[in-house]
């Protein structure tokens, strides 16, 4: 294998870590942003205590499908759940891939994650759920409900950008630390090899 194509591997084997742990961090990312998301719903005007985004997206996409009146309130239930925490996998996916460049931008990963977490809640709440005819527009909500999505989009993006920041840095220490090992191991033989000439 050429030089090249070695980095070539490698470069694409990072990329792929990255998305994995992506997934993963935005799969664990949707538990405290779900807890947030419950516990400022609690504290809205009882008039704004309307179901969530997750609930509504699930409706919405059951709708599209035509499946919605066949489905009971366990179903919708389940549907909520699998929906929300298969999105943020998803989005978690998207950041790990985009986090190599985004580490060149020098700001803690937590900052990176949360302005991503924001910018997920643009492009979802006022981008494509509605442009597909899923949800109404976030501009259509009372602001107390869009700051409570933005919040729970803060702390997911917080939470996945800090997690990968921190598997992927001990990802690369693990990768440096191997490949001065084998660096070590290569240079052996002929290190051991050579005999110390005249008598010091």
């Amino acid at each position: 294998m050429t030089k090249p194509q070695a980095q070539l591997n490698e470069r694409t084997e990072a990329t792929m870590n990255r998305i994995l742990l992506g997934a993963l961090a935005g799969l664990a990312a949707t538990a405290p942003m779900t807890l947030a998301m419950k516990l400022m719903h609690e504290a809205l005007p009882e008039h704004e205590q309307y179901p969530l985004p997750p609930r509504q997206v699930a409706e919405g996409m059951a709708e599209k499908a035509g499946v919605n009146r066949h489905l009971d309130e366990e179903d919708r239930e389940s549907a909520t759940w699998a929906s929300h925490f298969a999105y943020g996998a998803a989005c978690g996916a998207l950041y790990g891939a985009l986090s190599e460049s985004l580490d060149g931008l020098g700001a803690p990963p937590a900052l990176m994650g949360a302005g991503f977490g924001v910018a997920v809640w643009a492009g979802s709440y006022l981008g494509w759920l509605p442009a597909a005819g899923i949800i109404s527009p976030a501009t259509e909500h009372p602001p107390r409900r869009n700051a409570l999505m933005i919040a729970a989009h803060l702390v997911w993006g917080a939470t996945a950008g800090a997690v990968v920041g921190k598997l992927a840095d001990g990802g690369r220490e693990k990768f440096a630390a191997r490949k001065r090992r084998t660096q070590r191991l290569a240079r052996r033989p002929i290190e051991t090899s050579q005999k110390p000439g005249g008598g010091r």
